[in-house]
This record gives C-alpha cells, sequence and structure tokens, in this order.
C-alpha cells in the first residue's frame, strides 16, 4: 500500500486479520536483524491491517460505491485457519475464488466447503499441485510416521529443526506434538521460536469457533482448549534462545525460507552434525535457501551468509550522531520556515478579508498623515469602538440543546451511542504496536524500542551439510487427483488457472478443457483476460399490477415463476416491466429441476414399483426404461442441459411411470 499509493478496500476473516499482522511482525523483525531493511515499517504494517474489513463465514457483504451490486461471502478453504474461498456475486452469477485449498479434514481445520459450489459462472483457482499425483497418506499414517522420525533422532542424540511459518501450517504440526508428546510420555523439550510466538498462541486460543468440529465440540464439553500446550515451550528472543538446556531437542523456528529469522542461525549451528535433522513440511520457494536443500540429491555444501547487528562504536557513533543533528536541524529549519509562510499566508489572509472594519491600505484616498488637523479627528473616530466595552460578554463557543425525545417509559436512547466499535478498539492496537492487550512479546518490544545505534556486519560461510535432510507433506493443499475431482463436479462455466509452474498449469489446463469445461484460461503474470458472462442480465422493476397474477413455484432456496410483460418507462434507472396490453402468446413448457436416478429410483420403489439399474439405465417393472443422456449425465451433475428418455411400449406401467416423473419437476 505504502509503494504504489494503494488505498482499496481489503476484507478478510479475523484469524487472517490477527495473525497476519503478527506474520508481518516477524517477518520484519527477521529482516531487520540481518539487514538494513527498508522496504516497509511496523508503522506501515499498521496501516494497511487497519484497513480490513473483517468477515465471518458464509457471511453475505454487499459493497458500495464502485462495487455497489457486487456481494462477497467468504467460505472454508481449509488451507489455513480463517483461509477463505471467496464466493462473489453480481447480477445472478457466481465467481467464486479458491486459491490454496484443502479436501481433508485435519486436527484443527475443517475440509473445503469448494464442492458444495455447482456451475458459477467463472472459477478462478490455482495449480501449484498439479502434478501431485500420489495419493495422501491417511492423517494417522502420516502423523505416526513424523514422530517416529523425530523421536529416532532424539534417541540417537540428535537435535530436529523444523523451519515454519509464523502463523500458519505451524499449528497443526504444534497439535501433532503435543497430542503425542502427551500420549507417549515423551521428555525431550519442544521449543516454539519466533518473535511472536506466544501473542500467535494468545490469539488462537481465542479463534476455537474457526477451527475443526472436534475442536469446537471438545471445548463445548469439556472446556477444554487444544492449543493450551503442556509440551511445548515458547521462546521469543535470540537471548531465550542460547538460554536453553544442552540435549536432544526439537525447535519450530521460523522462517520457513531458512533466508533469515531463526531457522536460518540454527541451520548454520546444526548442519554440520550428522545426527541431527532438518525436517521440512512444505516446498521451499523457488530461490530460497530451502528449496536448494530439497533438491534430490541434496547438496553436500551451502553457501549462506551470516548477518547481525551490532552497536556503533567510536568514529562510527560520533558520525552517525552528527548526522542525526545535522538531519534534525534541517528539520527544524525546514519546519520553522513552514510556519512563517503559513504566518505570512494568514495576515495577507486577513489584509484582503472582506471585513468592512479593516482599512484597505490599497485604495487611492489620500493617506492620513496627510489631513492635517483634520486626520487627528478621522483617526480619533478609527480608534474610538475598538476597545472593547467592560460591559462586553467574553467570547464564547456556539452552543446547542439538543431536545431528547421522551415515551411513556422515559427518555429514548440510541443504541450506537453506547456501542464499542471495532475501529476504535483497533486505533488503541495500533497505538501499542498491533497487540489488542497493549503488549507484545518482550523478545519482539524490545527489539522495537531499542534506539540503539546500530549497523550490519555479515560474512560469508560454506556450511558443510551433514544432518539428515527430510521432507514430509504438511503443506495443507489437495493433491493433483483431489483438484480434477473438486473442479469436475463443480464444472465451471469458465476457468482460470494461477499459481503454478508452467507445466503444471499446462497439464491441468489440458485435463480441464478435455474434462470440466471449453473455456480455460492460463494467464501470464501481468497479462488482463475478459472473462466476461455471455448472458445478458438487467435490472428490473416489477410493477404491483404484473406481480399480482403471477404464479411462483418453490425451487430450492429460490420461487420461479413464467412472467408476459412488456417493458415499460424508466424508473429510478430501471426499466420498469408492465402486464401486457394483449393476449399473451403461448410457449412452450419449461421444465425446471435436476433429477438424480438414484433419488427416483427410491422413489419408485416407495410406491411400490419395482426398479433397478441395468447398464447404465433404470429398468422400472417389465417393461418401461428410463436413460439420462445429456450435458449434465456427462458431467456427473450439475445444471447443464440433459434430457431422460423413457422407452417402453404403451401401457399403464407406462403413463404411470411418466406420471411419477414429471412430478419431480416444475412445469412453468
Amino acid at each position: 500500500m505504502k509503494q504504489f499509493g494503494l488505498s482499496a478496500p481489503f476484507y478478510s476473516t479475523e484469524p487472517v486479520h490477527r495473525l497476519g499482522l503478527l506474520t508481518m511482525y516477524d517477518h520484519y523483525l527477521s529482516r531487520k536483524q540481518v539487514s538494513d531493511f527498508d522496504l516497509f515499517s511496523l508503522d506501515d504494517i499498521d496501516a494497511a491491517f487497519q484497513s480490513i474489513t473483517r468477515l465471518t463465514y458464509s457471511q453475505n457483504y454487499h459493497l458500495s460505491g464502485k462495487g455497489e451490486g457486487i456481494v462477497i461471502a467468504p467460505h472454508v478453504a481449509g488451507h489455513l485457519l480463517g483461509g477463505t474461498v471467496w464466493k462473489i456475486t453480481k447480477d445472478g452469477e457466481d465467481v467464486i475464488y479458491a486459491v490454496d485449498f484443502n479436501r481433508r479434514k485435519e486436527k484443527h481445520l475443517n475440509g473445503t466447503v469448494l464442492e458444495s459450489f455447482v456451475r458459477p459462472a467463472v472459477l478462478i483457482t490455482d495449480a501449484y499441485n498439479a502434478l501431485n499425483n500420489q495419493p495422501p497418506k491417511p492423517q494417522r499414517e502420516r502423523d505416526r510416521d513424523f514422530v517416529e522420525i523425530i523421536s529416532k533422532t532424539l534417541e540417537g542424540g540428535g537435535n530436529v529443526l523444523l523451519p515454519v511459518d509464523t502463523a500458519g501450517r505451524v499449528l497443526e504440526l504444534l497439535l501433532v506434538l503435543e497430542e503425542n508428546w502427551s500420549l507417549k510420555s515423551l521428555n525431550f523439550p519442544i521449543y516454539f521460536v519466533t518473535y511472536v510466538s506466544a501473542s500467535t498462541l494468545d490469539y488462537v486460543k481465542s479463534f476455537l469457533e474457526w477451527m475443526s468440529d472436534a475442536i469446537a465440540k471438545s471445548f463445548e464439553t469439556s472446556r477444554d482448549n487444544a492449543f493450551l500446550l503442556k509440551n511445548i515451550k515458547l521462546l521469543t528472543s535470540k537471548s531465550e534462545l542460547d538460554s536453553v538446556p544442552d540435549g536432544p531437542k526439537v525447535i519450530l523456528a521460523s522462517m520457513a525460507s531458512l533466508e533469515a529469522g531463526f531457522s536460518h542461525d540454527i541451520f548454520v549451528e546444526w548442519a554440520a552434525d550428522v545426527k541431527n535433522l532438518v525436517l521440512f513440511t512444505e516446498r521451499g520457494q523457488f530461490g530460497t535457501l530451502a528449496r536448494m536443500l530439497q533438491a534430490d540429491p541434496p547438496p553436500k555444501a551451502v553457501k549462506v551468509t551470516m548477518s547481525r547487528r551490532v552497536p556503533l562504536t567510536g568514529e562510527e557513533l560520533i558520525a552517525y550522531e552528527e548526522e542525526q543533528n545535522r538531519l534534525k536541524k534541517e528539520e527544524a529549519l525546514k519546519a520553522s520556515l513552514i510556519k512563517e509562510e503559513e504566518s505570512k499566508a494568514s495576515l495577507a489572509n486577513d489584509v484582503n478579508s472582506s471585513d468592512p472594519m479593516v482599512i484597505d491600505t490599497h485604495n487611492k484616498h489620500p493617506s492620513l498623515d496627510g489631513l492635517g488637523q483634520h486626520g487627528s479627528r478621522f483617526r480619533d473616530v478609527l480608534i474610538d469602538g475598538f476597545v472593547p466595552p467592560s460591559s462586553s460578554v467574553a467570547p464564547m463557543f456556539p452552543f446547542y440543546d439538543n431536545t431528547s425525545d421522551w415515551d411513556d417509559f422515559g427518555e429514548v436512547i440510541n443504541p450506537d451511542d453506547y456501542v464499542i466499535k471495532d475501529e476504535d478498539m483497533d486505533q488503541g492496537a495500533m497505538r501499542t504496536g498491533g497487540d489488542m492487550d497493549g503488549k507484545l512479546d518482550e523478545g519482539s518490544a524490545s527489539l522495537i524500542l531499542d534506539t540503539t545505534p546500530s549497523k550490519v556486519i555479515s560474512n560469508e560461510l560454506t556450511v558443510q551439510v551433514k544432518s539428515s535432510l527430510v521432507y514430509m507433506d504438511y503443506e495443507g493443499r489437495s493433491d493433483g487427483r483431489s483438484v480434477k475431482s473438486i473442479l469436475a463436479h463443480v464444472a465451471p462455466l469458465k476457468l482460470v488457472l494461477v499459481h503454478g509452474s508452467a507445466e503444471a498449469t499446462e497439464h491441468l489446463k489440458q485435463h480441464c478443457l478435455k474434462h470440466v469445461c471449453p473455456h480455460v484460461y492460463a494467464p501470464q503474470i501481468e497479462e488482463t483476460i475478459d472473462v466476461t458472462s455471455d448472458l445478458c442480465a438487467y435490472k428490473v422493476q416489477l410493477s404491483e399490477k404484473l406481480m399480482s397474477n403471477v404464479l411462483f413455484k418453490k425451487l430450492g432456496d429460490y420461487e420461479i415463476a413464467w412472467v408476459d410483460a412488456e417493458v415499460g418507462k424508466t424508473e429510478n434507472d430501471m426499466l420498469s416491466l408492465l402486464p401486457i396490453s394483449t393476449p399473451a402468446p403461448p410457449h412452450k413448457s419449461v421444465v425446471v429441476g435436476d433429477l438424480k436416478m438414484a433419488d427416483f429410483k427410491q422413489f419408485l420403489a416407495s410406491k411400490g414399483v419395482k426398479v433397478e439399474f441395468a447398464a447404465g439405465a433404470l429398468r422400472c417393472g417389465e417393461y418401461v426404461t428410463l436413460r439420462k443422456v445429456g450435458v449434465a449425465s456427462q458431467k456427473g451433475g450439475g445444471s447443464g442441459t440433459q434430457q431422460i428418455i423413457i422407452e417402453g411400449p404403451l401401457c399403464e406401467d407406462y403413463y404411470k411411470i411418466r406420471e411419477y416423473l414429471y412430478s419431480q419437476f416444475y412445469l412453468l
């Protein structure tokens, strides 16, 4: 927002707002300790997150201004706490934005609800996992292998480093370790190390309603909070980390990229010991140290930059203080010049004002000094009246007495006057560094408050990588096969693929062209594409006279009807529909509905009809067969065009089955 001057509104869920703020704090502090990081500041972070409007799952939010007529709603994505699949509705059409979603239910998250959407106008999704076709292990088996490899390393006298994010996927790892350490009574210490680890867990404890059904149910029945961690200690500073006792231990440290933060320094310290283990739980981004170490085979040595911030001393400190004094003097001089200019402008405005009591020095009348004795009389007249009399009232501010409304129960109050607004709470949070309690973790707070002049010292090192390097998938994303299955079920009219390698994007694009929809787009970075709907939708105003003769029929959450009308005059920028002045022309019957053959089979059985599936058709009795053909049947359901063919001789069973079939649809 600062770099590009953006002022657009932001929308997110409450966990994303709170934990995202802490993530940016941790990122900033990690970078600041090893470089002169000036891309953004903590104030920039606060300003950006202050503009976020927070929504709850399934909440329909109506945009205003340029977004008038657009409704957005967040839904569960299943990837991160508070992560969302966005449903954007305009003129009756849905655009679904679903990047990074997870079909599987995990310990702290429910699976995505993406499959509940059917036939949206546009679906925007990612191809990140399109080439990952290995079936995921069952959760218990994956967690067992995860804990087993950690336990073996610890029992062999080694340490385990898990490079993790600040407040995202690390939450699942914390629960897995906490649960297994309690079940197996393991005594090896576990440390969660970020600059904001304590604040992160404080917030997470209050977000149980955003988590899985199992966690919410456990809290409702026994008041057990899953994130009251008894086996994991939280560290927030380098000094706390240095004071950790020697011996085998597990450390979850940010950042996951190993480019900076606690994880970078710990890796450099532990990599040369063959007994240690670096356990990756997500794929590293291109160009990072984590990605380099995940190569097959991994490198035997890597070059890293070790940086640390040290206080200025001697001549450097003197030069720094002189420069700061010079800058302060320049700022003071600029401020005084600005103040002087403002005072001059204020005087000029006073002189040029239209007050009739002010003397116009630019007029053409002779000066008073040249009027001799007559001038004194004029001077007396001008001076007289400018001295306020002793009986005058002192200047006062205007006061308006607001009259209150009263009823039989007393004075009527406005409830809005007594509501504590979120904005007011956020203002207090910003003044105290973003934490709602006015407190940051001690480690991060000390870094923020430390104004000691310092510099960054860096040196290049070659690290011999002798420790074990293992990757286990805890990314929380659906695999390639699941993604393809979900896309086929959702069956969008148009599909846009983003966020994936060129190979993965092209692979998923070709698959979707064959099995999902004919309109698939894979735009390049900064490329603009047009996915405007082919349908024409208009806002119209229905007159009361027209609606009085319309018969609605219930269809799911909607009511539908056939309307014969003619366009009238435009009212309130909308077309008005009026009853037609001539007899309505005949129209073919419109059949609305989606028949599921399995449901219809049960319906016929309840009516006493002997029914069974055979060769993809539904055999009803001895003579009648139903066969479903069309787009919807090929896509595995949905709302596409479909036909149901009734085969058999014209007999009593034929007409009876046909009537039962008609009863499953609405005729308009």
